[in-house]
Parts: structure tokens; C-alpha cells; sequence
């Protein structure tokens, strides 16, 4: 049976470690999609209901917080990153280097 790109976005999403986050692109590259970033997005968005997927830690490649308007409340996305330790100002993270997750780098088979 042949998964599609969502499922598959999610799949990665998924493995994303709590306090941790990554961005459209770095999910699009690492499923061999480059320049499919805001298909990532399209997922992300078509996401809602699908309770294990932990959305808020998928920003823009800047680490800002661009898809908080599709949370049930614009503060919520930030709320669930601050609770699992990271640090946002202005809707963006804060040292959003160290806390990068890059797939590609991660779960390299």
C-alpha cells in the first residue's frame, strides 16, 4: 500500500523530541521532497483532530511561530512549546538554534 506525503509528514512530525522543533523545509528535504515546504504546511494544516501529532513544534525556517493562527487559539501554539521548555519572544524562538531538530540529521538510516 503506497503512504501519502501527509502521512508521511506526519510520521516525521511525530518523532520530533518534546522541546525540541523543525521547520516546513527541513521535513520537506528529509522526505526527498526539496522545495515542498509549503506542502508541508498543507499538511500540518490538515492536521487538526489527529490527536498525536504535535503540530506546535513544526515552525518556519527562522523559528517563528507562523502557523499559530491554525491552533484553536493564537496563544496556544506558544503555550505548548513554553511548556515543554522552550523559550518564545515575539513569536519566535528564542536560541532557536540549539533546539533545531533536523530529520535529516536525526534519522539518518
Amino acid at each position: 500500500m503506497k503512504v501519502n506525503f501527509f502521512q508521511n509528514v506526519y510520521d516525521v512530525v511525530r518523532l520530533i523530541p518534546k522541546g525540541r522543533w523543525t521547520s516546513y523545509g527541513a521535513i520537506a528535504h528529509y522526505l526527498g521532497a526539496n522545495g515542498s515546504a509549503r506542502m508541508v504546511g498543507w499538511a500540518m494544516n490538515s492536521a487538526h483532530g489527529i490527536p498525536d501529532i504535535p503540530a506546535q513544534r513544526v515552525l518556519n525556517r527562522e523559528g517563528r511561530l507562523t502557523g499559530k493562527n491554525h491552533f484553536a487559539t493564537p496563544e496556544l501554539m506558544q503555550s505548548l512549546l513554553e511548556s515543554e521548555g522552550l523559550e518564545i519572544k515575539n513569536d519566535q524562538v528564542i536560541d532557536g538554534k540549539s533546539s533545531f531538530w533536523d530529520p535529516a540529521e536525526e534519522l539518518k538510516i
